[in-house]
């Protein structure tokens, strides 16, 4: 029978060996040095071994120049550092951590060689983000002390470290490896063994569906990945965040997420495969979904599928003053972009009341905006001057862009264009700013569908940097180019996407949501556990339920809705815990419950 772990408290993870030193390796390697562990690092190439020490000097001299170390300091911690090329050196490990190759065959190797190498309470960890842990520890003569330990890339930076157990993991190895985890300065979330874990099973089903996105020709590369950071505020864009984690590892991962829960949304895309096979995996091979100034650099380069700044477009019509038509926020923060870009703007409502209180809301957001040092009281009063409130839509008669932003209610909607139609001259562009309907039902209700297009703004608009331009298969070039002028002139980023629901944010933004809302569902992990995971892990300035607060579960629910309807992916399918509180009337932030509670004001 397999001899008991001991005490943690009476037997502190000291000597920590580290196998496989590329960059996860090493990075590891650094961060157990720099907390006062002695370090074996062993790889079983030699050259491997030294480009790992190469990596360490370098780092912790770049730590000496920053003023986060001292010479001493330095030296001390490359001191608690060896390498070998031997597993035996791991002999006297209280924990050896491995990272190599994301293959069972690998790995079951390793955990074999080492049964017969280290002590009987010694704790082996995985550090796989895609394979069983289960499967590993079952393959070892003692798999109690098998467990999971998935650090992120960089290890140093990222916060985040999962701490994954087993059907068959012992309770003492868990709590000797969250305190570990606690002492190197990292945050330990505790989850259970299924591929992908939390934060790369909800990373990788969005990195998936954008690589499929793009696959489809619907959007380019470059506006796929502004969209989502200019949007979502994420540090990367899909398509370069692949290009970074590597094409095939993220094809691996993939794969094994789909063995297990034979989600189409998991099934790796073709183009994955085509990437991987053809050699192009990404940075680390000099291209992938972009192409590198050399391997290994993170410098992209043009290539043939590089956007041309000179390419000839069709000249837009001219556009000197802009109708918003609506009262609500959107609608007076767009008022509020084209009025501080200097167009005449003209604020429509369904009454005089109803527009110039939409008016005055946009005083007062010019007037933050003078507290804080943006702008000046001129500046501002300058700008609330060039708009003008009104009680009809008769108002537009002369505007050159007209831009509704009314409720998200395809009834509404249609109404307003036909009105929009009878009222606004010939050539004017009409713009929806609609994020889940299909814009050609709003074009249809117009004698004039050509003129009509998507604008759609980001909450807050004043502050988001994002427009979609979404395009009908009616829409004329002229109009196209119009708007992506308008957005240059108002400062946006404009990104080309096609009449379909989600467009490109939501599309990829609330499947991620949805699958985060499963594994409350499942128990598989807390709320406040993903959020953690997302945020640590993935960079996101909200995590999953956080953000779904913020949003509002009834609008969450409406635009998955739209999704399931238009693609008739089962993987789409609303959540059923999603729609049980929207059923009880928990909306998030706006009714004070959502998925957390929250103080009245």
């Amino acid at each position: 029978m397999a001899t008991p772990l001991s005490d943690p408290s009476l037997s502190p993870l000291r000597t920590i060996a580290v196998v496989g030193l590329g960059t996860m390796g090493t990075g590891i390697a650094e961060v157990l040095a720099r907390a006062g562990r002695e370090v074996v690092g062993i790889d079983i190439s030699e050259a491997q071994a030294a480009k790992a020490v190469a990596a360490l000097e370098a780092a912790t001299a770049r730590a000496v120049e920053r003023g986060r170390l001292t010479g001493q300091e330095r030296a001390d911690l490359l001191a608690r550092i060896r390498t070998s090329t031997d597993l035996r050196a791991a002999a006297d490990a209280d924990l050896v951590i491995e990272v190599a190759p994301e293959s069972y065959e690998i790995k079951h190797q390793i955990f074999r060689e080492l049964d017969g190498i280290v002590r009987p309470e010694t704790i082996l960890a995985t550090g796989t983000n895609a394979l069983s842990v289960t499967r590993l520890a079952a393959d070892s003569a003692r798999p109690e002390r098998v467990i999971g330990l998935h650090f992120f890339n960089p290890a140093p930076a990222m916060k985040l470290v999962e701490v994954v157990s087993s059907v068959l993991t012992a309770p003492t190895a868990v709590t000797a490896v969250t305190n570990l985890a606690l002492d190197l300065g990292k945050e330990p979330v505790a989850v259970g063994d299924r591929p992908g874990f939390v934060a790369d099973g909800l990373l990788f089903g969005y990195l998936n569906q954008a690589a499929a996105m793009y696959e489809a020709k619907y959007a380019s590369r470059e506006d796929i990945d502004a969209a989502m950071r200019l949007g979502c505020g994420l540090p990367m864009g899909p398509l370069a965040l692949l290009d970074l984690i590597g094409v095939d590892t993220a094809r691996t991962v993939l794969e094994a997420m789909y063995a297990e829960s034979h989600d189409r949304l998991h099934a790796p895309a073709p183009i994955l495969k085509q990437l991987s096979e053809a050699g192009l995996t990404g940075r680390k091979s000099g291209r992938g979904f972009y192409t590198y100034e050399a391997p290994g650099s993170a410098t992209v380069v043009r290539d043939v599928l590089t956007p041309s700044e000179s390419s000839a477009q069709v000249p837009g019509r001219e556009v000197r003053s802009v109708g918003v038509a609506g009262s609500g926020t959107m609608a007076s923060g767009i008022a509020e972009v084209f009025a501080k870009a200097g167009y005449e703007v003209v604020l429509a409502a369904r009454s005089e009341e109803k527009a110039q209180t939409a008016k005055s809301r946009i005083g007062k957001s010019l007037s933050r905006s003078v507290d804080k040092g943006r702008m000046t009281a001129e500046a501002a009063a300058q700008t609330l001057d060039r708009i003008t409130a009104a009680g009809s839509y008769e108002a537009f008669a002369d505007v050159d862009l007209a831009v509704e932003a009314v409720a998200e209610d395809l009834e509404i909607k249609r109404q307003l264009f036909q009105a929009l139609d009878k009222v606004c001259k010939p050539g004017a562009v009409l713009a929806t700013t609609t994020s889940s309907l299909p814009v050609v039902a709003c074009a249809r209700a117009t004698s004039r569908p050509q003129d009509v297009i998507g604008m759609h703004f980001f909450n807050p608009a004043p502050a988001m940097k994002l427009v979609e331009v979404v395009r009908t298969v009616l829409t004329a070039e002229d109009v196209h180019a119009t708007v992506r002028e308008v957005c240059g002139r108002i400062r946006k980023h404009a990104v080309d996407c096609g009449d379909r629901a989600g467009f490109i944010v939501n599309a990829l933004l609330f499947p991620y949501l949805n699958n985060a809302i499963k594994m409350v569902q499942e128990h598989y992990a807390s709320l406040d556990d993903i959020d953690a995971a997302m945020k640590l892990g993935g960079g996101y300035p909200m995590g999953p339920f956080e953000l779904l607060d913020v949003v509002g579960l009834d609008v969450s629910l409406a635009i998955e809705k739209v999704l399931h309807r238009e693609f008739r992916d089962p993987g789409l399918a609303p959540a059923p815990l999603l729609e049980h509180l929207v059923a009880a009337g928990c909306l998030g932030r706006k009714t004070g419950r959502g998925f957390r509670e929250y103080a009245r004001r």
